[in-house]
């Protein structure tokens, strides 16, 4: 019995945990020319769709560049049949002028997904927008807080919270332009531009332009003497600000994102807020993800054995079939590999 036979076997286990298990084509992304290719099916594992299960930010992935492209987020829904998924930052100018069939590429089982946008011209996150609807994306995200050099000198990221006036006129821009939910991830402050006073301006301005949720990185960014690998662990912690925001916008949904790396760090955080973003965490392990979702939404945790089968199965098809070297399949993500040995072993 091979790994799909065998999750396919204990289907009726799985369906009392509330997952069904089918067989279907190979992982495809939208408006992908090879889709369809191939008559295998293979194992698909999500959950029951019910009248009372509308996607939900209680858990959500962090966008994250190099990282979260379409192959990850595909095994992480897997992990995670809850979790709201983010694309990498995609900016406007290539968007606008770049391979836009590439960059908007995702697989339908990846929804809810979010698309998170750079850029600083209204009128081109508006365009950007309305794009990103038509490709059929359930949200888009506006990054404001990047501190990388490289994002701070195209004008935006981290830097337009210093320009309060700018980020709310992209937000509205881009509500006008589309009828998804238009969001915001930031961070608490920028450089001396940090305290609680401009922090609530700041989120007053983003809201009253008509942002949809915040996703709020719970440390400061500072824009130079930092290299963007310590801006994400040199600046403190500080998640008992993002406490005071939530008080302070009680309508807001905000999702505290940084450092998240255990369960019960994340259930504490839930006490004061309305989600949590885990980022590098995920990434380097994708069942701690399966684990956490399951503690938010009180099923059982997904089967690495049906992980394994869900992903690495149907890019094996897809790949060979695009005559590509097998070595190819998980180049995106290394640690799909560590487990399909575990799940062997």
């Amino acid at each position: 019995m091979g790994l799909s036979d065998s999750c396919l076997h204990a289907a009726p286990a799985l369906a009392a945990q509330g997952y069904e298990c089918a067989r279907q084509r190979p992982q495809t992304v939208a408006n992908d020319p090879s889709a369809g290719i191939g008559k295998a099916r293979w194992l698909s594992l999500r959950p029951m769709k019910t009248a009372n299960s509308p996607a939900f930010r209680k858990l959500c992935v962090a966008p994250m560049m190099a990282w979260t492209d379409p192959h990850c987020r595909y095994l992480l829904r897997l992990c995670s049949p809850n979790a709201r998924l983010f694309t990498e930052m995609v900016t406007t100018g290539a968007l606008l002028n770049g391979p836009r069939r590439e960059l908007l590429a995702f697989d339908p089982e990846e929804h809810p997904v979010a698309i998170q946008l750079g850029g600083c011209e209204p009128a081109d996150l508006a365009r950007a927008a309305a794009i990103a609807q038509t490709a059929g994306f359930d949200e888009i995200n506006l990054n404001l807080g990047c501190p990388s050099p490289r994002v701070s000198k195209g004008r935006f990221g981290a830097c337009l919270m210093r320009e309060p006036e700018l980020a709310a006129a992209c937000i509205g821009a881009m509500r006008d332009a589309c009828r998804l939910p238009v969001t915001a991830k930031i961070r608490l402050g920028v450089d001396d531009h940090d305290s609680d006073a401009l922090l609530h301006d700041f989120v007053a301005r983003l809201v009253e332009a008509g942002c949809h949720a915040l996703y709020l990185h719970a440390r400061k960014a500072y824009l130079s003497g930092l290299s963007p690998a310590q801006t994400r662990d040199i600046p403190p912690l500080q998640p008992e600000r993002a406490y005071g925001l939530k008080r302070q916008f009680a309508e807001l949904p905000i999702i505290l994102n940084g450092g998240i790396s255990r369960e019960e760090e994340a259930a504490e955080h839930l006490r004061h807020v309305d989600g949590v973003m885990i980022g590098r965490a995920a990434y380097h392990d994708p069942m701690f993800l399966s684990r956490l979702d399951a503690r938010l939404s009180g099923r059982a945790p997904v089967p690495l054995e049906a992980v394994v089968t869900g992903y690495l199965f149907p890019q094996m098809l897809l790949r060979w079939k695009q005559n590509k070297r097998k070595e190819e399949i998980t180049l995106s993500l290394p640690d799909a590999l560590d487990l399909l040995v575990i799940c062997v072993e």
